[in-house]
Order: structure tokens, then sequence, then C-alpha cells
């Protein structure tokens, strides 16, 4: 979200016919009429140098693609918290290269880092909070963790409120790292992570040591040695594993496409069923605010019986398609209640809720050896989502509605494959892969994989 304050585009008129050929002649006679600072008011990134600001955009989505693959399968073989703290000081590094950039390509160069490293840190930070507590509650951590991101969203469009000098506002941004690095290093390594190592005697000692915290007394605790102790060339294999199984090679492709589908329908329907006008400050606090009301409602339906996380991701994933498919039929200046507009944030919503379902669904359908590797992958697939959803757009040439069309089919679609997966609530969690083998675990009972049970 940092570019989009960052880049922001000022209103500009230039004193004189035809752009100037060199950036000191621009300087002369170029006016931004708005009272803040950008990349784009300090290098001059406008008409033919435009298109930098979307190019520094993608480049911190190349990285995120990268951090996503590379993040995972090393923590499922070094461990969460190491792998999680080297990600945020390398996060907090970056951050202050991009503040202080001397030039565009220092600061693109940055992006670019800040997207590995950050991808990769926060798709490990998930992880380790899941497996902090037990299975019971993580729904409501998976939740409060994605409602942390909506919420910072509104938080950083105060402070840019407030800060209207880019760099100020970067470094600002950046130092509130400081202070999480700094507190990470309390944390304890992930207990369940340890127990499939076969770390038994830590992973009793971390359990302890949460207990305590929580206030229990100390706890006549012993675990019984995992039956499926991740071994060192299954750990060697990583990202392979996800291929090599049939049970998991499904489970695979099935979640690539859904978490694709979610981003893809999610800036989808941000780019297409309607602008925000106004205050571009507010505009950023309601992307982000609109997303709030979809946290309850995921804590609500995924711990019921008679919905689960199955059925509610599909209706969720159902409901975003039609939204993209009736926006289409509303006209533009209809009423606020049926207006593209709103109704285009309503679907924005149940995408969003959709999207915090999905990494709580997809961190409990991997065995916890690696489960780190499997949402790296599929989070990766995320990412080409919201790379190609901007080009979308493009398609209105054929016609008006073939957009939102594309958007509404890839929505339905992924909604009805989601009900080939398997309902996980109330469910054991696999800790190896060799769980997976047990029927009670089995999540596509495909022929190939019960020759395998």
């Amino acid at each position: 979200m940092l570019i989009v304050l960052v880049g922001a585009v000022p209103e500009y008129h230039i004193d004189q016919e035809g752009i100037p050929a060199s950036r000191a002649e621009l300087a002369k006679h170029i006016h931004f009429a708005d009272n803040f600072t950008s990349i784009v008011t300090e290098w001059y990134l406008i008409e033919r140098e435009a298109y930098k600001v979307s190019l520094a955009s993608s480049l911190f989505f190349a990285g995120l693609l990268i951090g996503n693959i590379t993040f995972g399968p090393l923590s499922d073989k070094l461990g969460r918290k190491p792998v999680y703290i080297s990600g945020l000081f390398f996060d907090v590094v970056f951050g202050y290269v991009t503040a202080l950039a001397p030039n565009y390509d220092v600061f693109a160069v940055s992006r670019f880092f800040v997207g590995i490293v950050n991808g990769g840190m926060a798709l490990v930070s998930f992880v380790l909070t899941q497996e902090y507590v037990g299975k019971s509650f993580w729904s409501f951590t998976g939740s409060l963790t994605n409602l942390t991101f909506a919420v910072g969203i509104a938080v950083y469009a105060l402070l840019g409120y407030c800060i209207r000098e880019w760099r100020y506002l970067a470094l600002v941004s950046n130092t509130l790292g400081v202070i999480f690095l700094l507190l990470s290093f309390m944390l304890p390594e992930s207990p369940r992570w340890l127990y499939s190592q076969g770390k038994t005697a830590e992973a009793e000692d971390v359990l302890q040591y949460i207990a305590l915290g929580n206030g229990k007394e100390r706890l006549n605790l012993k675990l019984k040695p995992s039956a499926g102790t991740f071994r060192k060339d299954e750990s060697a294999l990583g990202i392979l594993n996800l291929v090599k199984h049939p049970v998991l090679r499904w489970r695979t492709i099935i979640l690539m496409y859904i978490w694709y589908v979610c981003s893809f329908v999610y800036y989808g329907l941000t780019l297409n069923a309607g602008e925000l006008r106004g205050n571009l400050y507010l505009n950023v606090a309601l992307s982000g605010l609109v997303e709030v009301p979809a946290f309850p409602l995921c804590m609500f339906f995924i711990e019921k019986s008679w919905s689960g996380r199955r059925k509610t991701m599909t209706c969720f994933l159902i409901f975003a398609g039609f939204a993209c498919i009736f926006t289409m039929f509303l006209p533009t200046k209809a009423g606020l209640l049926l207006s593209p507009t709103s109704l285009a944030l309503c679907g924005k919503m149940m995408v969003s809720a959709a999207f915090n379902i999905v990494y709580i669904y997809t961190s409990e359908l991997y065995p916890t050896v690696l489960r780190n590797a499997g949402l790296g992958v599929c989070s990766m697939s995320c990412r080409f989502g919201g790379i190609l959803a901007p080009f979308v757009p493009s398609m209105k040439s054929l016609s008006p509605s073939v957009p939102f069309v594309v958007f509404g089919i890839s929505g339905l679609s992924a909604g009805f494959l989601t009900l080939l997966l398997p309902e996980t609530l109330n469910k054991p969690i696999a800790e190896s892969i060799e769980d997976l083998q047990s029927p009670k675990y089995q999540v596509l009972k495909n022929e190939e994989a019960e020759q395998i049970s």
C-alpha cells in the first residue's frame, strides 16, 4: 500500500506548450497543485515517465512472488522464528533504503527487495501465529491477523493525511517495523514445528512457557514421539512433495486456482466496478475499512457445523462472482444502495472474506512439515492474479461487459471448485505426510489416493 500515497499523482499544469525535453527544463515550467509530495513530484514522473510509478509497484509484486516461494520451504526446514525475524530485519533495512533513495533507480530496486522479504516474512508470521494456538482458535487468530491488514490500510491513510512529505511518511511507516522487530525476539519457536522435527523436549518447553504466560500453573506435560517425524530426505524435497503425493498434488492445484481467483476478483472489483472520487486519503481509508465487516462474518460462519470452512468460502466466492456480473446491469446513475460502486464495495467485502478463509483453510489442509511450502506456492499464484487484474479492463474494447464477465466467471468457478475440497472444521490436523495416508486425513477420495492408504 506504500505506493498508493508515495506514488500519488497530484494535479499539475505546465506553463508552456509541449513537454520540455529535459528534467531541469521541466522543473522550471511544471506546477503541482496539491499540498503533498511523492516520487512523482520529486522525480517528475509524468507523461512519458509516468509508467515508472506502475513499474515500481510491479517490481514489488514480483518480489512478493519470489518471497512466497522461497521463505515457505526455508521456514519448514530451518524453523519459523529465525526465518521470520530475518525477513522482518531485512524488510526494515530495505524500507529505510526506500525512504532515503537518492534517485528513482534505487527506489525501484529497493521496492523489489522489500517485496521479497515482506512477502516471505508475512507468510511465515501467519503460520507462526496459527501454530502457537490450538486448532479450535485458528479461525480467530487467522481472522485477527488478516484484520490487522485492513486496519493497517486505514492507519496508513491517517499517517499520510498528517505527514504530507513522502520521505517522512516512508520513514515513520517503516519505524513501526523496528518496534515489532525488537518485540519479536521475545517470541518462542513454533511448538508444532519443533514436534514435527522430533524435538519433543523443546516443544514441551515452549508449551510450558505459553501455559505460564496464560496464567496457568506448571503442567505435567509429556508429548509422545511423533509417528511421522519429518526426515531429512523429505526436508530436501520441499516443494516437490506437493506434487509427488497425489493427495497433496490435487489439493495444491485446486487451492492455487482459488488463491489466484481471490486476488483476481479482489483487484478486478476495485478497478472496474466504479471509482471512488474525492479525498485521496479518505478513499485509501475506505478501501481498508470496507473489509473490516468481512472478518466477523468469517468468524461466525466458519465455526458453525452447518457451514464450516468449505461451504462458507464457496458462498462468499459465488457472491463475489455474481457481484461482478450484476454490476454490468446497473445504470451508472442509480441510487446509492443500487449503484455499481456500492455493489462493488459489497463484492469486495465478500471476496475479502473469502481471502481470509482461504488462509485459514489452506493452513489446515497441509501437514505441519509442508504448511509453509503449501502456503508459499498458493500465495505465489495469488500474486499472478493481482498482476493480471489491471490488464483486464483493456478487454472493454470488445464489449463494456467483457471484464465483468471474466471476473464473474472466475469467482463462480472458484466457488464451485472449493466443493471438491474436504471440510476441516473439528477435524485433526496432519503433522506429517504419513498422516495424510490415513483415511481420516484424505482430501480428495480418488482411486490413486486410496491406493497409497
